[in-house]
């Protein structure tokens, strides 16, 4: 069975799932840095702005990606933000049942769920971090997210006020529950 961390851009789920990596002595998958393996080096900001500004590529290929990750055993996931989501024809974000029912199949699905405001402030000063959408706030975006992160959670970790190491604990004492 795979750890799987979802979340919001920034909750820190690459600082955890290294964490957890060294604790449980399980390989790291992450669904970002295999989307830019796979594209020769570029990253997501680039391959979406190349789709003028399209994210539905981006989002195909992602499951693809989740497809062979959820073909593995006994690793961690580190899934990209929007794991949680697919755009529709008219390029508005809903949820993803294709992408969550494939990472439910061999996994727990963890979100690590945090404060909006200072997750917001976080990410907005990280240049390295694709726009998500040109016409809505970057909060507003956000809190749409947050019932999709519920519907396809097994379980939520409140990361507020935690070390990263009291979370990868957290983590590995409800996975190892069932």
């Amino acid at each position: 069975m795979n750890i799987v961390l979802i979340g919001l851009r920034g909750c820190g789920k690459s600082s955890v799932s290294r964490l957890l990596a060294k604790m449980s002595k399980r390989s790291v998958l992450s669904t970002d840095l295999l989307f830019s393996y796979e594209n020769g080096g570029q990253s997501i900001a680039d391959y979406v702005a190349a789709c003028q500004g399209d994210w539905r590529p981006f989002r195909a290929q992602e499951y693809q990606i989740i497809c062979k990750a959820a073909a593995l055993d006994h690793i961690i996931i580190d899934c990209g933000g929007g794991i949680v989501v697919d755009c529709n024809e008219h390029r508005q974000e809903i949820f993803s049942y294709r992408k969550v029912k494939m990472l439910r199949r061999n996994g727990r699905l963890f979100w690590l769920h945090g404060d909006l405001p200072r997750l917001a402030a976080k990410v907005q000063t990280d240049r390295s971090r694709p726009n998500l959408s040109s016409q809505l706030p970057l909060l507003t975006l956000m809190e749409r997210r947050l019932p999709f992160y519920q519907q396809a959670a097994h379980h939520t970790i409140l990361i507020d006020n935690k070390s990263r190491q009291e979370i990868a604990h957290e983590i590995l004492a409800l996975s190892m529950d069932g």
